[in-house]
């Protein structure tokens, strides 16, 4: 599976670079990530929670910054097991300056689908990973928000529901 796409933000990179490089912002603006702890030398043990359509699990593995090239890129590595099933992704990260206060995030990578978690269907993976994708960058935006003293508005589930299910449905 192939995910590729841009989205700027309000913020230097160099905070960008700081936030996606702290462990603990990193794990509260993941979709899914339940701990990430260090684990020395740019990598990380990570725990989570990943619901896709009908398959959930609980997944354990590593986390691992390769290249880092502040502020400015960075390569991400995860490998993820589980009883539904293993994921292995690589992804590239670029931090792309548009202003004094604004950076452009464009992403690239691919990941490797096993077991259960293959076979729930193209279909249904694009639609998800569109979601997960718009959840992390919601909420490094709400981060940023928060970080220079401003309010977040929070999306009741109502609304969260109808946003899943327009990403879901513009997949097809």
């Amino acid at each position: 599976m192939h995910l590729e796409g841009t989205h700027t933000l309000k913020a230097s990179a160099k905070d960008i670079w700081a936030m996606l490089m702290d462990h603990q912002t990193l794990a509260k603006v993941t979709p899914g990530i339940k701990t990430l702890e260090p684990a020395g030398d740019g990598k990380f043990k990570a725990v989570s929670d990943v619901k896709l359509g009908p398959v959930s699990g609980s997944f354990k593995g590593t986390m691992e910054v390769v290249d880092p090239n502040p502020p400015q890129s960075f390569t991400l590595k995860i490998k993820q097991n589980s009883k539904i099933g293993n994921v292995a992704a690589e992804g590239s990260i670029a931090l792309n300056p548009t202003g004094s206060r604004e950076t452009e995030v464009v992403f690239s990578g691919d990941a490797k689908l096993s077991g259960t978690l293959a076979r729930t269907g193209q279909r249904v993976l694009s639609g998800v990973a569109r979601t997960l994708t718009n959840e992390f960058f919601q909420a490094l935006e709400d981060e940023i928000a928060l970080m220079e003293g401003q309010e977040v508005k929070k999306e009741n589930f109502f609304q969260k529901i109808w946003k899943l299910i327009r990403n879901i449905f513009s997949a097809t």
